[in-house]
């Protein structure tokens, strides 16, 4: 759970100075061989899962428009490579190192090639811009902390211990959802490419107003587009101001051909949208850790088939020595590679996603929480669900803040301040929503506790909110059972 916030630097200089604005990429722990390492990684799991278009006429002109924008955009000489995807979205994405698949719907709601070439400007500069690795980056510094840099750069950790601790390869939205601050630089640096490549950088900005204006009308069509690549201030104005400022694109002829394509592409049968083809699909991994199922995007574990906890504790002891605690003997604990954390489930409490992430649906968290190292630290909030001010409540505050927008369907139901846990005051934090995973009411109740050196150790229950009645009589003695012992934490 541990969070820093990083500063991405964006380089805009005068741009009546220097004509087109430069971009500067954001700092990143891998270098672009890896990036085009992950890229093939992920590439060969999501190709098991969405349904690719094999007809060559597609393929062919997709390839040629973006053999075009390679040519021509900056950054690492990345093997850019274009597929598209029998999917209904109006959307296209692009993996680190250059994979990248463009949808159908886009390709058919497209009116011209420069509006469809547009798209795959934008999506290759987020490749060009290391995006996807710049946010692994961060996530994983969040949650190593910056210890981990020597071990890196020293070749300690491989690309794919990195990646799998920020949620493995395949559909890994870390490298997929990107902020306003990168949207904005793609905008900028996909108009440059556009300009380059003899096409008119306008184009994209019409496209995404088309897409602006019908999204109210048919948000379906738009939301996975809109929740990946959420729109800056202005966003039609600042890539139409880009445009001024590059001129006037040298005269080169389009692919030609976009309406026999769509001609073609009207032919298939009804694309399904990207949530029905993941339902479709099975988009299981035998992640080979007990308690595990799987979640198909959008298949619903059986929680009815959950065993509930056992009367019979076991004792668990963390491999920092910096806490012990018992837990029920018919789950089973999962510790972190680094020794500070643990999960414990029941068979069936942990779902794997069909983008490879694994989420707890039933179970316990115990780790410990680092308050100077969470990008939820700063500001705060006048409704802090704790008013004490003291190095519990304001770090118990800060990591209730990064729980919820990281799990933004929960929302607080109420807090305790009462509670003693081996020895020393403790606050509690209720929580419940619609999970999206199961579809259900879930359950989240927090426990905080203070620990030397300004951490927190913290223990989360997860349950469907009709099954967490059962959880109520074996916890009180899990959480009696809790000892902390703070002369570990100073003999680290």
């Amino acid at each position: 759970m541990k969070r820093v916030q990083l500063l991405v630097l964006i380089v805009l200089v005068c741009p009546h100075l220097f004509g087109q604005t430069r971009v500067k990429p954001g700092f990143n722990l891998f270098s672009p061989a890896q990036d085009v390492e992950i890229g093939e990684k992920s590439a060969e799991e999501i190709e098991r899962q969405l349904p690719i278009i094999e007809a060559s006429a597609v393929q062919d002109y997709i390839g040629q428009i973006g053999h075009r924008l390679g040519e021509v955009i900056q950054g690492p000489d990345f093997p850019y490579q274009f597929k598209v995807t029998n999917l209904s979205d109006i959307n296209a994405f692009a993996l680190p190192g250059g994979y990248m698949y463009i949808n159908r719907g886009l390709i058919e709601a497209a009116s011209t090639e420069a509006e469809l070439a547009g798209v795959m400007a934008q999506e290759m500069a987020h490749v060009a811009l290391r995006h996807g690795t710049n946010q692994a980056s961060k996530a994983y510094l969040a949650q190593a902390g910056f210890g981990i840099l020597g071990g890196l750069f020293g070749g300690n950790s491989s690309t794919g211990q990195v990646v799998e601790a920020v949620g493995g390869f395949g559909l890994n939205a870390v490298f997929l959802k990107f902020s306003r601050s990168a949207e904005e630089q793609a905008d900028i640096v996909g108009a440059q490419t556009l300009a380059r490549a003899g096409y008119d950088p306008v184009a994209m900005a019409d496209f995404f107003e088309m897409m602006r204006a019908q999204s109210g009308r048919d948000p379906g069509k738009f939301e996975q587009f809109f929740s990946t690549h959420p729109a800056p201030a202005n966003r039609a104005r600042r890539i139409e101001e880009e445009a001024r400022l590059l001129g006037d694109p040298r005269p080169v002829s389009p692919v030609g051909g976009l309406d026999k394509i769509q001609q073609e592409l009207g032919r298939l049968p009804e694309a399904p949208s990207m949530q029905e083809a993941m339902q479709k699909g099975d988009g299981s991994r035998d992640t080979g850790s007990g308690g595990d199922t799987s979640a198909g995007g959008g298949k619903s574990p059986d929680l009815d088939r959950i065993e509930p906890p056992s009367a019979q504790l076991k004792a668990y002891q963390s491999r920092n020595g910096v806490f012990r605690i018992r837990y029920p003997s018919n789950w089973t604990p999962t510790s972190t590679d680094d020794g500070a954390g643990v999960t414990f489930v029941p068979d069936g409490g942990m779902v794997t996603l069909s983008s490879g992430e694994r989420s707890i649906v039933y179970g316990m968290i115990v780790g410990e929480f680092d308050p100077t190292a969470s990008r939820s630290n700063e500001g705060g909030d006048a409704r802090e669900p704790f008013s004490r001010n003291d190095q519990l409540g304001r770090a118990s505050n800060i990591f209730l803040r990064g729980l919820v927008q990281d799990n933004n369907y929960l929302k607080l139901l109420r807090t305790s301040d009462d509670l003693i846990l081996d020895g020393a005051e403790a606050l509690s934090a209720t929580l419940e929503g619609r999970s999206p995973v199961t579809g259900q009411q879930e359950r989240v109740v927090v426990f905080t506790r203070a620990l030397v050196n300004d951490q927190l150790i913290y223990l989360i229950v997860v349950a469907p909110t009709q099954q967490y009645s059962e959880l109520m009589h074996p916890l009180r003695r899990i959480l009696s059972s809790l000892s902390v012992y703070d002369q570990a934490m100073n003999n680290r």
